[in-house]
């Protein structure tokens, strides 16, 4: 994930520690998780004690590329090594602040993934005089497009109680609000109310409710004074599970129109997990432990984890990577934006957390 160090208040790749955070891209997304996983691993054989269950740490890079080099490879060549009933994946179990209560997210569902290109085809031309068939131009009014329109809503249960539990413990209005998104006649207005108030919070819980669309690379012309005769955007588009690539591709097309070529570059579906397993009753109890009347409720991300792959051996996929946060810290706009970090006392909040976790459960 690349940085912009202009926009950072410290070294982005310094690991400093400063206004008791450790700061540096990957702090909270996921080298925590990591170290984490491992200090785990570390424990459980110190303390001698002989597990009723393997306990497996892998460590593999390429989840922001795909996994196609990471899990992906593990899971389709060498299953043996990383077959299990369950895993501890990365982003779940922060603390959210709402009013006077705390939460805390546990990743059991995330989005699948189409990234897929737009290709526009015009006239090329001399830049001096402008005319209407301009592939650039093209590109821009289908991307314009897709950045102020949002696509059909599509609510899973898992995000239906997660609103609904936050809710139940949240101030007004938001008590009041939030149920109101799962109203898709309600919903349109009210994240347009939000984005004014909290653009980060609007942000993701759009990103709960429906598939959506983000260009990330454009690519046009090479000279200035020539009009380009093709134009080509990438797209990262995320997919409710459920939602079928070709209904997705639908969607993108009632907005863009005919006017642009769509080609898939990858993709993958969303998952869903159970949360009635008592590892996710375990989890339960040690969050409840030590962080007393906080409350943990199953979640979806709007991205996506190594979970995919290792669904496909059958393992039940949590993303339980426990930071506790205080009001201030807003997680999701940490993990690849500027100046990410982890409160350190936090950090080892989590350290304690994960590591009873994964011994009461394999010692069970």
């Amino acid at each position: 994930v690349p940085v912009d160090r202009d926009q950072w208040k410290h070294d982005p790749f310094g690991a400093e520690e400063a206004e008791g955070c450790i700061w540096g891209r990957g702090a909270i997304d996921m080298k925590n998780m990591v170290t984490m996983g491992l200090m785990a691993l570390l424990l459980i054989k110190r303390s001698g004690v002989t597990p009723k269950r393997d306990v497996i740490f892998a460590a593999v890079a390429d989840e922001e590329a795909g996994s196609n080099l990471g899990a992906l490879h593990l899971v389709e060549n060498h299953p043996e090594l990383v077959r299990s009933e369950y895993v501890l994946n990365e982003v779940g179990g922060h603390t959210l602040t709402m009013g006077a209560t705390r939460f805390y997210p546990i990743q059991v569902s995330e989005k699948g993934i189409c990234w897929f290109e737009l290709v526009a085809e015009g006239e090329p031309g001399h830049g001096s005089m402008p005319h209407p068939g301009n592939a650039v131009v093209k590109l821009a009014r289908g991307l314009a497009a897709l950045g102020t329109r949002r696509l059909p809503q599509h609510t899973t249960p898992v995000v239906e109680n997660f609103l609904r539990t936050l809710a139940a413990g949240a101030p007004s209005p938001q008590r009041q609000a939030l149920p109101m998104l799962l109203q898709p006649r309600l919903a349109g207005h009210l994240l347009t109310l939000l984005e004014k108030k909290d653009p980060s919070q609007a942000m993701a819980m759009n990103a709960m409710l429906r598939n959506t669309t983000s260009p990330t690379i454009l690519e046009a012309g090479r000279k200035v004074n020539v009009i380009p005769s093709r134009a080509r955007a990438q797209v990262d588009g995320r997919v409710i599970p459920g939602q079928s690539v070709e209904s997705f591709l639908r969607e993108i097309q009632a907005v863009i129109g005919r006017e642009l070529k769509i080609s898939v570059l990858t993709q993958h579906d969303g998952t869903v997990f159970p949360s009635t397993t008592p590892l996710y009753e375990t989890i339960c109890r040690s969050v409840d432990r030590h962080d007393p009347g906080a409350v943990p409720v199953p979640y979806m991300i709007p991205g996506f984890t190594d979970s995919f792959a290792y669904g496909r051996l059958g393992a039940i996929c949590y993303g339980f990577s426990p930071v506790k946060l205080g009001p201030e810290l807003n997680f999701t706009k940490m993990y690849h934006g500027h100046n990410e970090r982890i409160p350190v006392e936090g950090f080892r909040w989590g350290v304690r957390v994960l590591h009873e976790v994964v011994s009461e459960f394999v010692s069970a």
